[in-house]
């Protein structure tokens, strides 16, 4: 049997059970809070799972192996920044944010401030955010169906894409967040078990000594004028040719990583799924751990496919290296168990993979249909007068159209590296959201208009940065180089970094601060009460009634 074939048999079933769960969790869901918070029946371990499913994208597990198998080092600081990115959520939003909110982020705003125009603010920046992310999701389904199945016409992979965002739809639509939850719990348990069943058997293949592992992909993937430089800092950035630019683009990288976390509404919406805010500072506990070693593992799956299978080869399978990871599973199991082994292992990281992109984008699109029924829909069009089962409706009709818009922008962006798509959502959630949730839980003076500004101040600063960045356009590459911009042959870009975070995140905390005290609107017995809540949770039950 091929790996083809075996990779879709295994594939297939883990779709068939997953939209068994989703059948089922279909039948337990009846009310808002059902579909928007699961019920708020989970418990801190099931939802540490299911945020670890929802944080270890194809991004984590794609896209860090590959950047780690091309840059080496520089690879490395993403698994570092997605990491580090829990502290922050940990210390300053999980527990304040369960305890304030009721189904979205903007509940929170919401409470202490004129709910119409800042339920826009944040409904348009979570749907904007959840997109960026999407994207990625559907370029990583891509590469990876390409690979299994063979499929190297970008044709080919854009009907993947299409496959995979009816299956995300269908996951939405019927199992709300108790259906899609559970899909991320599975996918949690298998994903870490495929990670380290792979690195377990890449470092027994160097006799579990990490130098030799390190070497040996110094010396077959390196420069070759000098394959140490690998494993140290500046091949992918700060390289001779970027200068000065290379470095502030690593630290606004950086920047983005650790804070865009906080700001990540899938990500968010997680804490309201637990009954208690201790239950939400378990959840965010197992996370973190379950997150920590899967990103050391990721250190064993690039450099393993830098040495095990090297650069050129990763290259010609995908040109941004999202394919290293499965292409290290059959390479490994070949050398191990001979060529049935290889397919096996192959067909089997490959399943894991899929399981992972369906999960996540499932994830998403239930933040950003959540936001859009509930904020937008119910709260500012309706003003507070839409019944639940309208809300319930709205939110499904939603979910088709952000899949078909993530679909489509998936097939455009194919190429594109998975985790350097995931920094540009990251950097976009803390420019936006990070400052305006930050200073509603800490500063007393904080107002409507300072909340707009944030979010649209810091929204807009880093489309702009992104859309004039080298990432959209580039002057077409030389012979034989595959270009990495969206649009190639028309250079329009002016802004020199490719994220936009050391600029755009400044400026979303400046325009809160700015819009603030512009403002005369002050209310000192909302900004108490919203302590108390945020402390306790006392009444956050009714943080959307006001």
């Amino acid at each position: 049997m091929s790996s083809h074939t075996l990779g879709m048999i295994l594939f297939l079933t883990f779709v068939a059970a997953t939209l068994g769960i989703t059948f089922w969790a279909s039948r337990q869901t009846k009310t808002a809070a059902d579909y928007y918070a699961g019920g708020r029946s989970f418990t801190g371990v099931q939802n540490g799972l299911a945020i670890g499913g929802d944080y270890m994208s194809a991004a984590s597990f794609l896209g860090i192996a590959g950047i780690i198998a091309l840059s080496g080092y520089d690879g490395f600081l993403y698994s570092i920044g997605f990491l580090v990115a829990w502290l922050v959520a940990l210390l300053l939003v999980a527990e304040l944010m369960r305890n304030s909110g009721k189904f979205t982020m903007a509940d929170v705003l919401a409470f202490r401030m004129s709910p119409r125009p800042v339920r826009t603010a944040a409904g348009v920046s979570t749907i904007v955010v959840s997109i960026f992310y999407l994207l990625a999701q559907m370029v990583g389904a891509g590469a990876l169906v390409g690979l299994l199945l063979g499929i190297t016409s970008p044709a080919g992979k854009a009907w993947t894409i299409v496959g995979v965002g009816a299956l995300m739809i269908v996951y939405v639509v019927f199992g709300g967040m108790k259906g899609t939850t559970w899909v991320q719990i599975v996918k949690a348990v298998l994903l870490m078990s495929g990670a380290a069943l792979v690195t377990v058997l890449v470092l027994g293949k160097f006799g579990f000594n990490l130098s030799a592992l390190l070497g040996q992909a110094a010396t077959t993937s390196g420069p070759k004028a000098n394959p140490g430089n690998f494993l140290i800092p500046g091949l992918k950035y700060g390289t001779e040719a970027q200068g000065l630019a290379g470095k502030i683009d690593l630290i606004s990288l950086g920047l983005a990583l650790v804070l865009g976390t906080a700001g990540l509404p899938h990500i968010l919406i997680r804490f309201y799924t637990v009954p208690t805010a201790k239950d939400a500072r378990k959840s965010v506990l197992w996370g973190i751990g379950i997150i920590g070693v899967f990103y050391l593992l990721t250190l064993v799956l690039g450099f393993g496919a830098a040495a095990l299978v090297g650069k050129t080869a990763i290259v010609a399978g995908d040109a941004a290296g999202n394919t290293a990871a499965p292409m290290l599973a059959e390479r490994i199991g070949q050398e191990i168990f001979g060529s049935v082994g290889g397919t096996i292992l192959l067909a089997l990281i490959g399943a894991v993979a899929f399981a992972t992109i369906l999960a996540v984008v499932a994830g998403l699109t239930l933040a950003s249909s959540s936001s859009f029924s509930h904020d937008l829909y119910a709260h500012v069009f309706k003003r507070g007068q839409a019944s639940e089962r309208q809300e319930v409706v709205v939110a499904r009709i939603s979910a088709l159209v952000i899949g078909a818009i993530a679909i489509g922008l998936g097939i455009l962006a194919q190429g594109q590296n998975v985790a350097f798509l995931v920094a540009l959502a990251f950097a976009v959630a803390a420019s936006a959201n990070l400052p305006a949730i930050l200073y509603s839980l800490f500063w007393k003076r904080f107002n409507t208009t300072g909340a707009v500004s944030a979010i649209y101040g810091g929204l807009v600063s880093a489309l702009i940065l992104v859309i004039f960045s080298p990432v959209v356009s580039a002057p077409a590459p030389p012979a034989g180089v595959k270009p990495t911009a969206l649009i190639v042959g028309v250079d329009f870009h002016w802004f020199p970094l490719s994220n936009p975070g050391i600029l755009s995140i400044p400026i979303g905390f400046l325009c809160g601060w700015l819009g603030t005290i512009l403002s005369k609107e002050y209310n000192a017995a909302k900004y108490a009460e919203m302590e108390v809540r945020s402390l306790t949770g006392v009444g956050a039950e009714k943080a959307t009634e006001h």
